[in-house]
């Protein structure tokens, strides 16, 4: 890995099936994810993504470039909600490099330029 070096990763659609696996496999089944009626009953116009599914994918574009074990931290913060039917994409770009480690910003982006995740990472450079 080199400075200035991009990661990307295009996801598919995030869709109620999407929503309603993830509830199932992560044991998250907050209903503002899989249920539109108890999303309107508190003023929420439709479900959204679980944050951790938004961070899984983010995971995903680092593990497509690095192996699991060169991962030495991952962190992200939650700056918006990803509405169900969106396609967000994930980026990646190496900072720095030193000392045989590579410093990363990480991002998830929806379409219409919102940013859903931002995050970093330090993985060993090779």
């Amino acid at each position: 890995m080199n400075s200035g070096d991009a990661l990307t990763l295009e996801l598919p659609k995030i869709t109620r099936s999407t929503l309603a696996l993830y509830a199932g496999a992560s044991g998250d089944h907050n209903p503002v994810h899989i249920d539109s009626d108890a999303c309107t009953a508190v003023g929420i116009p439709d479900v959204f993504a679980h944050g951790m599914l938004s961070m899984a994918y983010l995971a995903r574009l680092l593990t497509n470039y690095v192996a699991q074990e060169r991962i030495r931290s991952y962190s992200v913060r939650f700056s918006a909600i990803t509405p169900v039917n969106s396609t967000p994409s994930c980026t990646g770009t190496v900072v720095k490099v030193e000392n045989g480690l590579a410093h990363l910003d990480l991002t998830v982006t929806l379409p219409d330029g919102t940013v859903t995740l931002q995050g970093s990472a330090v993985v060993t450079a090779n």
